[in-house]
């Protein structure tokens, strides 16, 4: 110990004893001495820094929950979207969730990590795992303090994954298959990871001590990462590839709700790794997140079933199950921040809302959003995130972490700003990617293939 700090010890050390004089000296190194008389036992010493350790506990679930999340695309969202197209096209679509995964997990291994998770500047991570590079077998790093980073880098793979296979839904049954990997590749490079980056990565711009201030944006499993970034691109994308070769003329209904209803149930089961495993622990705020996520996903299919009963007349199979991924959607941002209440209230609205944004709304704009990409995800993703903002309690989520019922009224402003930026973003460059891939191999399929189906087609299989 310095001069210094043994003189502003002083009598209280001297009157204790060598022992009292050694306990003193190593609580000083981390916090002030306590103002208590010199012969009271001396407190334990601090740790300065906690330690960054392998939790086996940790570890196996997030384990666990990331092959739940693997599970939402392949094969949860391949059956849930293969099941809504035409007979002719399940195939193609069932083909594109599972293309992406094998796609973005090589693009993630050779830059996409890199440039999400790593140290760069506010908008773009480094290159420090370039090819994966450094990546030791027992390696920790401060965003995930007790689970492997190689168990870290699997898990954020699975949300690169079906952030691009939930876009497919909004062009599905006319996009050519080579144009699905080239968009794919250049998206999920130069949209998905500096978005990801800016959220949740080291120094990202709507993180702490961001653009935000002190208030960082709230998204504590990917309802604006994921859900408002694929519902933007498949907006963008409904538009610029154009509606589906006689929509509104023929019948376009989904040729087996059977396998919509099992991969939404998937999609429901695999949500809990997606929710529950972003607390990257087994601990109090996964068992909360799980909680929430059931609540919310089953009042919203309620409110999109009771809704479609109403407007419509009949409640639907794909009605119910729309609702409930909507319901998940809108608690993923809020899962790590709100109680069982909350979840009630946000599970509701996101029902009735996005029912509306999937019928009402598309209809007004015009655009073939063949399977609800932006009336699902993209305004699932909005009012999950606005209510966030609403709702988040500093009890839950920890400090600074509050909403306006929490006394903090300017986190909606917080939210939506970061949604707003988002949403620009992710339009401008998916517009431009679409662009370059139209220019150089083309984006729709030909139309006599189209006609026909992409299956036999663009992949010379069927199903009979």
């Amino acid at each position: 110990m310095n001069t210094k700090r043994f003189r502003d010890l002083g009598l209280a050390a001297a009157g204790a004893g060598l022992t009292a004089v050694y306990a003193l000296t190593t609580l000083a190194q981390t916090t002030p001495p306590a103002a208590t008389p010199p012969a009271a036992p001396a407190a334990p010493a601090a740790p300065a820094a906690a330690a960054l350790k392998i939790d086996t506990g940790d570890t196996a679930w997030m384990l666990i929950s990331t092959a739940l999340v693997l599970m939402m695309t392949i094969p949860g969202l391949a059956l849930f979207y293969g099941g809504m197209v035409r007979k002719k096209n399940v195939l193609a679509t069932t083909m594109q969730s599972f293309a992406i995964c094998c796609l973005v997990t090589v693009l993630w291994m050779v830059l996409g990590y890199s440039l999400a998770f790593t140290e760069g500047n506010a908008y773009f991570g480094g290159l420090g795992r370039f090819f994966l590079a450094g990546l030791k077998v027992d390696g920790i790093i401060d965003l995930a303090k007790t689970i492997p980073e190689s168990v870290f880098m699997c898990f954020q793979l699975t949300f690169a994954i079906i952030t691009p296979a939930l876009i497919a839904g909004a062009f599905a049954e006319r996009m050519k298959f080579s144009a699905l990997l080239w968009f794919t590749g250049l998206w999920s490079l130069l949209v998905y990871a500096p978005i990801a980056h800016g959220v949740w990565g080291p120094g990202g711009f709507m993180g702490a001590d961001g653009w935000f201030g002190k208030s960082s944006m709230l998204d504590f499993a990917g309802g604006t990462v994921v859900h408002i970034n694929a519902g933007v691109a498949g907006l963008v994308c409904a538009y610029v590839v154009g509606k589906r070769r006689n929509y509104g003329t023929e019948n376009m209904a989904p040729h087996n709700l059977v396998l919509s209803l099992i991969g939404a149930s998937l999609l429901w089961v695999g949500w809990f790794g997606f929710n529950a495993g972003s607390a990257l622990g087994a601990n109090g705020n996964a068992g909360m997140a799980m909680a929430v996520t059931q609540i919310a996903a089953a009042a919203a299919a309620l409110a999109w079933m009771f809704a479609e009963w109403v407007v419509l007349k009949k409640p639907s199979v794909l009605g119910i199950v729309s609702g409930a991924v909507a319901g998940l959607v809108a608690i993923t941002p809020a899962s790590g921040f709100v109680d069982p209440t909350a979840a009630l209230v946000i599970g509701i609205v996101a029902g009735v809302v996005c029912f509306l944004g999937a019928t009402t709304l598309k209809k007004a704009m015009g655009y073939d959003d063949s399977l609800d990409a932006f009336g699902v995800h993209g305004i699932g993703g909005l009012v999950g995130a606005v209510l966030t903002g609403v709702f988040a309690k500093a009890a839950i989520g920890g400090e600074g972490k509050s909403g306006l019922i929490d006394g903090a009224p300017g986190q909606v402003l917080v939210q939506i700003y970061g949604s707003c930026i988002t949403m620009v973003y992710c339009a401008i460059v998916t517009f431009v990617i679409l662009k370059i891939v139209d220019v150089t191999i083309g984006l729709r399929a030909d139309p006599e293939h189209e006609v026909e189906g992409l299956d036999i087609n663009l992949h010379g299989e069927t199903v009979h």
